[in-house]
């Protein structure tokens, strides 16, 4: 057997020196949480760090229904969709979010990565052009590099270079697809969407949404990224997760009826996956339930988010005028950031530094994310703590040339 020694490699001497400096706040064991709040090693946090943007993961009536599906299902289905694992309810979910989606047909994953990863190869088949937006999450990265398919990187949200590479290479294929989050989950940035239609159409190629951080947060309901924008219909694959507004895990991918049934036939992540448990799809359709009902906790969100960009806005930090729940600040310096997470931490709130290689090299931030379930006094406390830093640490206040 040969032994390698690890400790050696760059990435776990830079791990190592970083705890050295006391400035480590990655993989901090949670011991209690209400959604709003947390609980790390008995100190109590406000917790701005994660992707609980409706907050249901505490609502009782989600609890109670994740609960009753334990009792009715037990608790996982040891298998996958193909095989024993394909219950009923997964049948009605995807009914459900087929029709929330405004899509034909819906197909349940376990994951969002794994969503990502089975759904981009099956539909490209290793044959089809990719051309990708250069913010793209890491799962669409590694599912156009699993797909073996040509892959064209422009610009983040950049038409301009878009329009370049497809007007030099999308006569090469005989198909194309271009792959874009709804929201970017770094800078809350949100798809030039009618734009991207507007070239997919005049070069036919196929559009693919990532809209893990959309669906829940824009459009009437929170129906996602395409709805916001009126143009559900003029996107192919529209993809989702759980782990965010709908308080669980799993991921789906939506679109016109036969497209799905082919990507249910061939994704090899579907296909050899454990489908998801019964509580997480019960948690799901109650999401749906809630979110259906009325918008109030859209409108709530939406409310929450308006507050703390005015409120980092006058307190003169660079936010990537985000006008979603994640409000990213501009750091500048990857010690520094290290250095604001840690005092974060310290003075009771939870978030977390993003540095190289997720986000360019020199542009390390705070990720900062809100919830309909935040009230004004902890936003108020956020704030109040990010005042004091600014005092403390030189922020930067705009992007570098080249960034």
């Amino acid at each position: 057997m040969i032994v390698e020694d690890y400790s050696k490699k760059p990435l776990v001497q830079r791990k190592r020196q970083v705890e050295k400096l006391g400035l480590y706040t990655f993989f901090r064991p949670i011991s209690e949480s209400t959604g709003r709040t947390v609980t790390v090693r008995g100190k109590k946090q406000v917790m701005v760090g994660s992707n609980n943007y409706l907050g249901l993961t505490h609502h009782p009536y989600v609890k109670e229904k994740a609960k009753e599906a334990i009792d009715k299902y037990g608790t996982g289905c040891t298998g996958s969709r193909f095989i024993n694992g394909n219950l009923d309810l997964h049948e009605e979910l995807e009914e459900r979010l087929a029709k929330f989606m405004g899509v034909e047909k819906t197909i349940v994953y376990s994951t969002g990565m794994q969503t990502n990863l089975g759904s981009i190869a099956a539909i490209t088949e290793g044959k089809a052009a990719i051309f990708s937006d250069a913010e793209n999450h890491a799962s669409i990265i590694d599912a156009c590099r699993l797909s073996r398919s040509p892959i064209y990187k422009f610009k983040h949200n950049s038409m301009e270079e878009l329009e370049m590479l497809l007007e030099e290479n999308r006569d090469k294929y005989d198909d194309a697809m271009i792959i874009v989050d709804g929201v970017y989950s770094m800078t809350g940035d949100i798809a030039n969407l009618p734009e991207i239609v507007t070239l997919s159409k005049k070069y036919n190629c196929k559009v693919y949404v990532d809209d893990a951080h959309g669906l829940g947060v824009l459009g009437p309901n929170g129906q996602g990224t395409p709805t916001h924008f009126g143009l559900q219909k003029d996107v192919d694959f529209l993809m989702g997760t759980f782990s965010k507004s709908f308080a669980s895990i799993g991921g789906v991918l939506g679109g016109a009826k036969d497209s799905i049934e082919f990507v249910q036939l061939t994704s090899r992540s579907l296909t050899f996956s454990a489908s998801i448990p019964p509580s997480a799809a019960a948690t799901v359709l109650a999401c749906l339930d809630i979110l259906e009902k009325d918008d109030s906790l859209v409108k709530k969100l939406n409310d929450n988010v308006d507050f703390m960009a005015r409120g980092f806005k006058d307190l003169g930090f660079y936010t990537y005028d985000s006008k979603t729940p994640i409000i990213s600040i501009l750091v500048g310096d990857e010690l520094i950031g290290l250095q604001v997470a840690k005092a974060l931490d310290d003075m009771g709130v939870f978030t977390s530094c993003i540095l190289p290689p997720a986000v360019p090299k020199g542009e390390a931030l705070i990720r900062t994310s809100y919830m309909a379930s935040h009230e004004k006094e902890e936003l108020q406390y956020v704030l109040d703590v990010f005042a004091k830093l600014k005092k403390m640490f030189p922020f930067a206040t705009e992007l570098k040339q080249g960034l």
